[in-house]
């Protein structure tokens, strides 16, 4: 017997609690990159800078997630780790970014 199939008999990968968590990943990229969106805009952020605000803010809150729900063990809730936390939602969640990062920019720059 191998370490990882003594690691599955230990802690078993369950399904629908990967499903949760992935779930709950994609909920939390989906709220900070809203929240990203509104301290771009209330910075006044333009261009490449708002876009690369986005990046460094979606690593930290993926470093967060890691590190503290997840003890720094991504391997025991996403089924890819690392690799599942930072993807999660990033692509998705630029939209949501550029919708409030424009809304605010112009509330608070127009």
């Amino acid at each position: 017997m191998n370490a990882e199939e003594r690691d599955l008999q230990i802690h078993p990968i369950v399904p629908e609690n990967v499903l949760a968590n992935s779930k709950t990943i994609v909920d939390l990229h989906s709220l900070s990159s809203s929240l990203l969106g509104i301290a771009a805009g209330v910075l006044g952020l333009e261009s490449y800078s708002g876009f690369l605000f986005y990046l460094l803010g979606t690593l930290f809150v993926s470093f967060l997630i890691v590190t503290f729900p997840m003890g720094g063990k991504p391997n025991l809730y996403v089924r890819g780790g690392w690799k599942d936390v930072v993807a999660a939602d990033v692509t998705g969640g630029v939209m949501g970014y550029v919708l409030t990062w424009t809304l605010f920019f112009g509330l608070v720059r127009v």
